[in-house]
């Protein structure tokens, strides 16, 4: 799908620096998309929004449907009545690394709170509302409040550690646990609604502003998440319900062991009989709740990496044919086409820059990675075409100063300084102006870069287990003259934002 030529920023929302110890949905964020608009962005790219399963990472999750409540804004759930101003105004509005535990311990239980209230005495029309959100998303959302509940019930341990006939989903023991959690999963049907229904209300306000939403999606999810509960049979469990083979990435020049990611693989055959029903769900679901879609790991659609699920490394792996182009062919026939573009970094064989291309799928640049060796050199903006979406780093990278400062080599540093010149106002925005100049349809710049910060900005080093998506963005960090900045550089760039369809405001109402 071709994309328009627009620029923008990455910034998750856990970033923000709002009240509670965690970036939400409240009036930071508009206040952020105020900067954008003045900025004349036309993207806020943000990494999956799902609620994370196991650590604090968005990419691991467990729903592919569901949203993260720690992104609810309280402050926006007062103003409308459903939790005490005073409450709200009781939490630190510090900003500092983001501290989950903390987070979690403070914010989940006032959203309970929150939702019970909204169960008790919400107004009569908000209830309809919330009728129909839970009739609308059935499908996902009532084996998910079960699946959310029982995890909670059982002190956050895997699904496959509850009960058998818990484990093993059978009826007569789903309907008994049903009746004894009603109370709570009412209350999680109403954090859901609360998620979407803000979510939604801040995405009107990008279209009304001409800015498009990217969202993410991991292609792999969570062992311990309601999607492998729920549909076993799509994933290669043994009989004992442990994965058969998971996934990752085979030994390279940066591992010598590999990654082993550990998500249970598909069924790919059991998917493919079923009309790949799942995926279509997933990806319609994405866009809709988002204007195009990043796909995280897209050479596993043509080729995925295959761990015996015993083995503690990636090293005796193999490769696997993925569904190819069957998969897409599907997607756009059932979706209309295929608004995503592709996460194809590493090595990648030319059957997979084939299968992105046979269906104009936008494949990935990053700047970082251009200096080294001559063969890293197609990341450059004198080797791109069209069809790429560039960045200056990505969420896995250091920031650029950081990667200046300690990670390049000085053979990069001299490729630099040779293609740019000396980067008297800081590579950072060298490298912006590369990725705005360059024929790639779409830049992305993450918000560290425009602020020029170093490593203690850094949002994730890959296989690095502690300490990661913690970092928030200091209070008015982002200025006018920031903002001036870049519109000047989107104009003469010809970047500057296009109108955004509008989305029928009943479905996106705050």
């Amino acid at each position: 799908m071709p994309f328009p030529r627009l620029t923008g920023i990455l910034l998750h929302p856990t970033s923000l620096p709002s009240r509670g110890g965690i970036g939400d949905f409240g009036p930071i964020a508009y206040s952020f998309l105020d900067f954008l608009a003045s900025a004349r962005q036309g993207l806020w790219q943000v990494l999956p929004l799902n609620p994370p399963a196991n650590g604090n990472s968005p990419y691991s999750s467990t729903s592919a449907f569901a949203g993260n409540p720690l992104l609810i804004s309280l402050e926006r759930l007062a103003e409308r009545g459903w939790i005490e101003s005073s409450r709200v105004l009781g939490l630190s509005d510090a900003v500092a690394a983001i501290d989950y535990d903390e987070v979690r311990a403070h914010k989940l239980p006032l959203l309970k709170r929150a939702a019970g209230s909204f169960l008790n005495k919400g107004p009569s029309g908000a209830h309809a509302k919330f009728d129909r959100f839970c009739a609308e998303n059935s499908w996902w959302l009532e084996d998910f409040v079960l699946f959310d509940s029982l995890r909670d019930r059982y002190n956050g341990q895997a699904w496959n550690h509850w009960p058998a006939d818990l484990a093993r989903r059978e009826p007569t023991a789903l309907a008994a646990t049903r009746k004894e959690l009603a109370s709570e999963m009412a209350i999680r049907r109403v954090i859901q609604f609360a998620f979407w229904e803000q979510w939604h209300a801040l995405r009107l306000y990008c279209a009304q502003r001409s800015i498009r939403v990217v969202g993410d999606v991991a292609i792999f999810v969570d062992y311990d998440s309601a999607d492998v509960w729920i549909h076993r049979d799509f994933y290669r469990l043994r009989d004992d319900l442990q994965p058969e083979v998971v996934s990752g990435v085979p030994p390279d020049a940066f591992s010598a062991t590999g990654q082993r990611w550990g998500n249970p693989l598909y069924n790919w055959d059991a998917m493919r009989a079923r009309g790949y029903d799942w995926w279509i769900r997933r990806l319609r679901w994405a866009t809709q709740t988002c204007d195009y879609i990043r796909l995280d790991h897209f050479r596993g659609f043509e080729q995925f990496w295959e761990i015996p699920g015993q083995e503690p490394t990636a090293i005796h792996g193999r490769w696997v044919d993925g569904p190819k182009d069957e998969l897409f062919d599907k997607l756009r026939e059932e979706l209309g086409g295929l608004p995503f573009f592709a996460e194809d970094l590493g090595y990648i064989t030319p059957e997979v820059h084939a299968l992105r291309e046979r269906h104009q799928i936008p494949g990935l640049a990053v700047l970082q990675f251009g200096f080294g060796n001559p063969g890293a050199h197609a990341y450059l903006p004198h080797r791109l075409t069209p069809d790429r979406v560039i960045y200056t780093g990505t969420h896995d990278n250091d920031t650029a100063l950081g990667w200046w400062n300690s990670g390049a080599t000085e053979y990069e540093r001299r490729s630099v300084t040779s293609y740019v010149g000396n980067c008297d106002d800081g590579v950072n925005w060298a490298l912006i102006r590369l990725a705005q100049s360059s024929v790639a349809s779409l830049s992305v710049v993450p918000l560290q870069d425009v602020l020029g910060l170093g490593s203690e900005a850094r949002l994730n080093t890959p296989s690095v287990h502690e300490g990661n998506y913690r970092w928030r963005c200091a209070p008015g960090a982002y200025t006018q003259k920031v903002a001036e900045m870049l519109a000047c550089l989107a104009e003469v760039t010809d970047r500057l934002p296009q109108p955004v369809p509008m989305p029928p405001e009943e479905e996106f109402s705050a």
